[in-house]
């Protein structure tokens, strides 16, 4: 089942400053909802563990993170994917781009699009959008709060 999300969000803070946070894997771990554990293999990539339910369906998903089109401080294309065992797999990109905002800050856009099947994809598009708007938001918004303390 294939989904797509799209939004911006404004960040307090220059772009040199959330390029390099939107780098960290320690910044990264706190943001990402569930994330249990989130470790740099190269200067592009990483590998993930996040505990994730959706609806009555919990599962711990494993799987790698990939940078490509990487173009500092604007932007890059990030992709992955991660197995959860029965509950089934999630594969998927973003295409991330840094402008400059409002008053010093800036910008971030994203475009996503993504892949789930198994049980997971059996709970239907709504369920499965709702959880994957929340959990966008989430991460935005601690996102936003940690680049907001410098």
């Amino acid at each position: 089942m294939a989904m797509t999300m799209k939004g911006e969000v404004a960040l307090p803070a220059d772009r040199a400053t959330v390029w390099a946070k939107l780098n960290d894997p320690e910044v990264l771990k706190q943001c990402i909802p569930g994330c249990q554990e989130l470790e740099k293999t190269s200067e592009s990539a990483f590998k993930a563990i996040a505990k994730i339910k959706v609806g009555p369906v919990s599962a711990t998903f494993k799987g790698n993170v990939e940078l490509s089109d990487i173009d500092p401080p604007n932007g890059y294309t990030i992709s992955g994917q991660g197995e959860g065992g029965v509950a089934g797999f999630a594969k998927g990109g973003a295409k991330v781009a840094l402008t400059d905002g409002a008053e010093g800050g800036t910008l971030l856009t994203y475009d996503v699009e993504a892949n789930v099947g198994g049980k997971i994809a059996q709970l239907g598009g709504r369920l499965i959008d709702g959880v994957a708007k929340k959990n966008a938001d989430a991460f935005f918004a601690k996102f936003a709060e940690i680049v907001a303390q410098g």
